[in-house]
């Protein structure tokens, strides 16, 4: 991409249809590190790659609780995910004040996608340079949204968004089909298999850089980073030895 004449704001069109300020948003998503999500029939899992910018500083958090019933993964420019987060706090707690239940996720993330379509109509602001991979649980069972700049919002199986998170996908459809039945363990074994064909060539994931998110039926959001990641990540391990083997 490069610039050009019908790039310098979001309301203007270039001749081909197209708009080229949410084409660039799109790819600051593209260059933040992968998050994988999936779904069963009771649980919907995140996982996540986190980074860190060097050597001195910690690593940057890639899953976001959102509410007891949901939660997010941010690809791309963290300031404009915390905004977005801060937003589904506040419309979560005034769902629970106005209405007394907690908010249903499809209307949640229709609420994102609505708030970030208004950026590329008025002249002078600009998209949202993140992507979102949102997982909750309401009423109608467990969900997997995921959340583009353009404002457009889609439900799937299983997903992936951020740096080459095309290997991901692949992975996540040859095997979509079995993860209606899958346990939450199972889930989260699947989607760290699927989020291991991300990693960079002579790199693996360990407790500093996987995180990993789930929730369900009887499962608040839950959040595990550091250590608490060791348990899977020990099960990854274990399951490549006996293909090996």
């Amino acid at each position: 991409m490069f610039r050009n004449q019908y790039d310098n704001d979001a309301s203007t069109w270039s001749p081909n249809g197209r708009i080229f300020q949410v084409e660039y948003a799109a790819e600051a998503v593209k260059q933040g590190t992968a998050v994988v999500g999936l779904r069963s029939k009771d649980h919907a899992v995140l996982v996540a790659v986190k980074r860190s910018p060097n050597e001195l500083a910690s690593y940057m958090k890639k899953i976001i609780r959102i509410d007891d019933h949901m939660g997010i993964a941010v690809a791309g420019l963290t300031s404009d995910a915390r905004v977005l987060s801060n937003y589904l706090r506040t419309e979560a707690m005034r769902s629970k004040m106005v209405y007394g239940r907690p908010l249903p996720v499809g209307r949640a993330v229709n609420s994102i996608g609505d708030k970030a379509q208004t950026n590329t109509q008025e002249y002078g602001r600009r998209p949202y340079g993140v992507g979102l991979l949102v997982i909750g649980h309401d009423d109608t069972g467990p969900h997997l949204y995921e959340f583009s700049p353009s404002g457009i919002v889609s439900e799937y199986y299983g997903y992936s968004i951020g740096a080459r998170s095309q290997s991901a996908r692949t992975n996540l459809e040859r095997n979509f089909d079995s993860f209606e039945n899958l346990t939450l363990n199972e889930l989260i074994m699947q989607g760290l298999r699927a989020l291991r064909d991300t990693i960079q060539q002579g790199k693996q994931l360990d407790t500093m850089n996987t995180s990993i998110g789930f929730v369900g039926k009887d499962t608040k959001m839950t959040i595990l980073d550091g250590e608490s990641t060791l348990e899977y990540l020990n099960m990854l391990d274990e399951g490549d030895d006996m293909n090996i083997e």
